[in-house]
């Protein structure tokens, strides 16, 4: 039956269009067109994004940063081995599911830190790689309250998560 849907789908607006006397093909092509528009606004920005995560991870940042903010995060209760996540999540979504991974991967899924980083990636976003995708294809270029806005919802999202680990499991 689900093989069947695309076709199906494809014939339905072909037959739909047609009806309403629309040229199918002119209508294809120029959605083609602006899709590949799209792409070419899109892709600089998300070069840019997934350079500087990249960059970031192999530098050793991260370490450094996980270390200075240690103290922070046990005060806060918040286990110190994710805090390389609570920064690259925001930025890439592929970046986030390598850390929640490799974070998994030493601690175990079953862990605090696993559970932890689990429902810390299902509840927060990457804001800075939605913001570039939804806005460049827009054309927007200030982003005013939004940023901030999504930090801070990414911010509860981590607490969120610890208080989520602690009362449920």
């Amino acid at each position: 039956m689900t093989s069947y849907m695309i076709p199906c789908l494809l014939a339905f607006v072909t037959v739909f269009a047609l009806r309403k006397k629309t040229d199918v093909y002119t209508a294809l092509v120029q959605g083609a067109e602006n899709g590949l528009n799209l792409t070419f606004h899109i892709v600089p920005a998300l070069v840019a994004l997934l350079t500087g995560v990249s960059m970031l991870r192999a530098s050793g940042a991260l370490d450094c940063l996980t270390s200075v903010l240690s103290p922070l995060m046990n005060a806060l209760n918040i286990p110190p081995e994710v805090t390389p996540l609570l920064f690259i999540r925001p930025l890439s979504g592929s970046g986030g599911l390598a850390v929640g991974a490799e974070l998994m991967a030493q601690h175990g899924a079953d862990s605090t830190i696993g559970r932890v980083a689990a429902v810390a990636l299902g509840c927060s976003e990457t804001t800075f790689y939605t913001v570039a995708v939804y806005y460049g294809a827009a054309g927007i270029t200030k982003t005013r309250y939004t940023i901030p806005a999504a930090i801070i919802a990414d911010i509860a999202a981590f607490f969120a998560a610890v208080i989520a680990v602690e009362l449920f499991f």
